[in-house]
């Protein structure tokens, strides 16, 4: 838990508040890279930066959608930190708020495809009393860290919970298709980071550290995903923001046994080759750039509607690009891309 700030005196608050609101203006919380896409209210989508990512981890249409979630989540962030609620007589934190967003964004059918899907996306964020949550994409995260207003820098840990729909439905391909379906994984973890603000253009632009973990819990792939994130953005003005992200995804064995390795069985009835390399060992699978940016249509960012939309490149790596999924029937290049309208309560 952050320190209790000090009391301020509330007349003087109340002459520094304006003052004050365009620098809590620039929250960034991006995800999985703030990546792609847009739309909807990552729950921002971002931690649908919106867009995420496989930002999460989440690697594929749900990665999509993560994205999305991040570039709204990053509007929220800047533009939903407002006015403090005071508790107590001394501590404050910062305004309760709800923002949803809705969108559509265009990506690949599963993580290394080069056949795309169009898909809407939709995400819920808010705050209560200092605690926040969001969802992006299939996936729920609380932060269990207070928020303190006026903080320039935010801790973030708590508990994040995920369904997985990697190749549990047609990919767009035939030869992948014949390997056969896998089945949803539920997924459980953490997420922890800390973002400063004041970094490079003086006490409005903000800049991020994330790690999401998660394991699988239902025996799918049996595995584990660890993806660290670094985010930075900043309000151009009142109505305007940026923000980009990068990220990279570390897959255990099963995830890549599951995934990316084509069995004697599944050769035949495919005509990929057969492959095991991407279940022999841990490694980096994936990394992701990201852009992402928010515009006031009521001339605010922390009120009303927001358009958002957002970009995110990312490639596959190591033994799962070598997989005869990717290689041969996808692509290792991986874009996602969306656009979105969000809404501050």
């Amino acid at each position: 838990m952050r320190p209790a700030e000090c009391p301020i005196v509330t007349g003087l608050l109340r002459k520094l508040r304006s003052s004050h609101r365009i620098a809590r203006m620039v929250r960034l919380h991006f995800t999985p890279l703030l990546v792609l896409a847009v739309a909807a209210s990552p729950a921002m989508a971002a931690d649908a930066a919106y867009l995420d990512y496989d930002l999460d981890g989440s690697g594929d249409v749900q990665e999509a959608d993560g994205a999305v979630a991040s570039i709204v989540e990053v509007e929220a962030e800047v533009a939903l930190d407002g006015e403090e609620t005071t508790l107590d007589g001394e501590t404050r934190w910062p305004r309760d708020y709800v923002t949803i967003a809705a969108g559509v964004l265009t990506a690949p059918s599963y993580n290394g495809s080069d056949d795309r899907t169009i898909l809407p996306a939709l995400m819920l964020r808010g705050r209560v009393k200092g605690f926040s949550f969001s969802t992006r994409g299939t996936n729920l995260r609380v932060d269990l860290i207070r928020e303190h207003a006026g903080a320039k820098t935010d801790f973030k840990l708590g508990p994040m919970i995920n369904l997985r729909s990697e190749r549990s439905g047609s990919t767009g391909d035939a030869q992948v298709n014949a390997t056969g379906k896998r089945d949803r994984a539920l997924e459980l973890g953490l997420t922890a980071g800390l973002s400063h603000r004041g970094v490079l253009t003086g006490k409005y632009d903000q800049i991020g550290l994330r790690v999401t973990a998660l394991h699988d819990v239902s025996g799918v792939h049996d595995s584990w995903l660890v993806s660290p994130t670094i985010e930075y953005g900043t309000p151009l003005s009142r109505t305007t923001f940026i923000g980009m992200s990068a990220s990279v995804n570390f897959y255990g064995k099963g995830y890549g046994r599951t995934y990316y390795d084509v069995t004697a069985a599944e050769s035949l009835a495919s005509g990929l080759a057969v492959y095991s390399d991407a279940g022999r060992k841990t490694e980096a699978g994936k990394m992701t750039l990201g852009l992402a940016a928010a515009k006031a249509l009521s001339g605010d960012l922390r009120k009303g509607f927001v358009l958002v939309g957002g970009a995110q490149y990312g490639r596959v790596m190591g033994s799962h690009a070598r997989s005869p999924i990717v290689e041969d029937a996808g692509n290792a290049d991986q874009w996602l891309g969306g656009l979105g309208i969000a809404y501050n309560f």
